[in-house]
Formats: C-alpha cells, structure tokens, sequence
C-alpha cells in the first residue's frame, strides 16, 4: 500500500489528529488537498465578487456614464460632455452643500476623536461603574441618525426645547435657537453628529489604551510624570493607528451625510444645511434630473477617493517600514 492510501485510509476510520501523528502527509497528497481547498474557496466566493463588479462597479460606472449625458425622469443617450458638472458647479445650492459639508465634516469629526479620546481616557482610570458608563457613552451611536436629528431637533427647538424649559424657570433672556438660526444651525447639526459619533472612537480608543503594557505606567510614575502628560505624550502616539481608524470610519461617514439633515433642518434655513447628498437626492426624486444628480453622485465618490486613497496609503507605507525594521 502506497504511503497516500495509508494516509487515506486513516483519515477515513481514525481521527485526523491521528493520522497525522502516525503518517505525515505525502507531498504528492499535500498538493492536491490545497489545490482543492483553493479551488473551493475561489467557489464560495465567486457570488461575493459577482455582487461587488456587477451591483457596486457596474452601477457606479452606469452612474458615471449617465453623468455625461442629459438624461431627466429616463436614462438618454445623449452625450453633452461636460455641461451637467459646468451647470452643477454653477449652482450656489451645490456650492453652498460643499461648503457646509466641509464646516460639518472638520467639526464633526475632530469632535468625536477628541471627546472620544476623553471619555476613553476616563474610563481607562478603572472608575465604579465602568461597564454601566461605557454602555451610556456607547448608546448613541446604536442610533439611526434619523433618531438623533429627531431627538435634537426638539431639544434645540425654541419653543418647546432646552431655550423654552429654560425660561420657564426664570431665565427669560437665555437663547439657544441654533436650530433655527441661519448662522448656527450647521453647528447644531455638528453638535448632534458629535453626541452620536463620539461613542465609537471612545470603545476603539479604550480598547487601545487597554492594549498598552502597564511597565510604562509604572515607570511613568515612579518618574512622576502626571497623569494628563502621560496620556498626551505616551499614551497617543501609541493610538494613532486606532485613532485613523476611527477617524477614516467618520471621514466616509460625512461624505454621505443626509438622513440628520433632513430629520433635523431639512437643509434649511435657507441653504443653511444643505449637503451634497441631500441636493443630489432633490435632484434624483424630487426635480426628476438623472443627470445633474449623477454629476453630482460622481463628484461625490471623487470626493471619497480623494479623502480615503491618501490615508489608506500613509497606513500602508508605515505599515511597509514597520515591516523593514522587523
């Protein structure tokens, strides 16, 4: 009997572990065998990549292609070069969407690193009632932002919120109407990202600082560095790739920004709140202009490419001199 067929036939009456001990695998068996799970991995996700070139490249370049032309309710075939982007970069709505968008999206997420990075921070100072904290600060981000634009726009509406509850007990002159203030509101929308977000920069930085040998607590200490040093100085350069983690997560999170939009000020007042995702969504469904809104989805997904390629490649190098210097 060949040594592969006492291979064989071992593995099929004993257990593998066994056989294993006993006989190890023949080379011309070996090969065969990873072949064959090669061969059924590439199987299993063959629907996965189907899916991924035909419902996210396909549409994508479709979307792309449909940006070129002047299609309105139905796609057209009609080529016009460049006229949707020269008309969408014309329109003060989209101007003012990208400008908003970029005051929301710097806000937003230096917000969430840096109250997040805090409340990690005070957790990590092993507090009574930890896990009961960490659930709390947590809570929000389960949340659809649909929820929170709600829960926020009540509570920063003048007439019924925290400005009405106020005066009530006496303060007749206090204000807080930024949801309704032309010049305040994109900040209200900044304060109610910021409540939601923060919760999971703080579970990734926690999760982080819990990975940080405690020889350099105690040598920190004995040294008598304070505490506040030893975070800002030990403590967060060992979190930055966390930290980039969580900020690409909220970075990719602004560039789609619409549903606390339209739960909170519906883009208004005026074109206070405006966002790109909000007027290509206006265009698509309420102006029936395919076009303009797929020049627009488009400049959109450049936007994201633009935002995530230079991070992801800044991981990549470091990731490449780690490696050198192992």
């Amino acid at each position: 009997m060949t040594p592969g067929a006492v291979w064989r036939h071992l593995s099929a009456t004993k257990s593998v572990r066994t056989a294993r001990h006993l006989f190890p695998i023949p080379q011309e068996c070996a090969m065969p065998m990873k072949r064959k799970r090669n061969l059924s991995a590439t199987i299993a996700l063959l629907p996965t990549w189907l899916v991924a070139v035909v419902v996210f490249i396909g549409t994508m370049a479709w979307s792309i292609r449909l940006s070129f032309t002047n299609s309105t309710i139905f796609p057209s075939s009609t080529y016009v070069g460049l006229a949707q982007y020269a008309r969408l970069f014309s329109s003060a709505k989209w101007l003012a969407s990208l400008h908003n968008v970029l005051i929301f999206g710097v806000l937003y997420v230096s917000g969430c690193l840096l109250l997040g990075f805090l409340l990690a921070a005070a957790l990590d100072r092993n507090i009574r009632f930890e896990s009961t904290f960490r659930t709390i600060f947590l809570y929000p981000y389960a949340m659809s932002f649909v929820v929170t634009g709600l829960i926020w726009q009540w509570m920063l509406n003048p007439t019924l919120g925290i400005q009405a509850s106020v005066r009530a007990l006496g303060w007749e002159s206090f204000v807080f109407d930024w949801v309704v203030n032309r010049d305040m509101a994109i900040y209200a929308l900044v304060l109610a990202g910021v409540w939601q977000g923060a919760g999971l920069v703080m579970v990734i930085a926690l999760a982080g600082m819990r990975g940080i040998e405690t020889e350099q607590w105690k040598a920190a200490r004995i040294d008598g560095i304070p505490v506040w040093r030893i975070y800002v100085s030990i403590v967060l350069p060992q979190l930055g790739p966390a930290l980039a983690a969580a900020g690409m997560l909220l970075a990719m999170g602004v560039i789609k920004t619409y549903d606390i939009v339209v739960a909170m000020t519906n883009g208004g007042p005026g074109n206070a709140t405006e966002v790109p995702a909000k007027f290509i969504m206006d265009n698509l469904f309420g102006r029936q202009n395919l076009g303009l809104a797929t020049a627009g989805a488009t400049v959109l997904v450049l936007g994201v490419v633009t935002t995530i390629a230079p991070l992801r490649y800044a991981m990549h190098v470091r990731g490449k001199a780690r490696g050198g210097v192992r």
